[in-house]
């Protein structure tokens, strides 16, 4: 009788631990920070992406130009860790701003063999990113941006590269909740 007893608190506690450290390890609601890739290089090309032997041409397929996830949720001061692939300029804009209001036309100028133009829209701009045109070597465009984001609302993320944002769509949200 003892030992039943002895087993089945055994059992009960230890399915309690197990109750305790799965909640304690779930993610239910907004995150402190999140992580957004600007971009991702392709594995499947034939020949294989060498970038030591052969530093990656600007174009030509070697990316997959879009935001991954489009959708964060993170907590009022969290930040958002932007993971940028290659040819690709971080734009955030204040609480209500939408894809069809960016205005494209303003082009900020680029520098001499710069690839594509970058969007100029101040209007309710936060933040924008490094100019990846202001690295010569493609290689090294490579890079993290951390973002802050002070106050509640879902801001508008952009690539500010024209092509990607008007062709490839590339933009999402950054939830930001109290």
């Amino acid at each position: 009788m003892k030992h039943s007893i002895l087993s089945m608190i055994g059992v009960m506690t230890f399915c309690g631990m197990g109750l305790t450290a799965s909640s304690a390890m779930a993610i239910d609601g907004p995150l402190a920070n999140a992580t957004v890739s600007f971009g991702q290089w392709k594995t499947d090309r034939e020949p294989p992406l060498d970038r030591i032997a052969i530093p990656a041409p600007m174009g030509g397929g070697f990316l997959i130009d879009q935001l991954s996830p489009d959708i964060v949720k993170i907590k009022e001061g969290g930040a958002v860790n932007f993971v940028i692939s290659g040819l690709h300029n971080v734009v955030v804009y204040d609480v209500g701003k939408q894809p069809g209001d960016i205005i494209v036309g303003g082009v900020f100028p680029t520098l001499p063999g710069g690839a594509g133009g970058i969007i100029n829209d101040p209007t309710n701009r936060i933040y924008r990113g490094f100019d990846p045109n202001a690295i010569p070597n493609n290689n090294q465009r490579d890079r993290v941006e951390v973002v802050n984001f002070a106050k509640p609302g879902t801001y508008l993320v952009i690539c500010g590269v024209v092509n990607h944002f008007v062709n490839e769509k590339m933009y999402g949200f950054v939830r930001v909740l109290p």
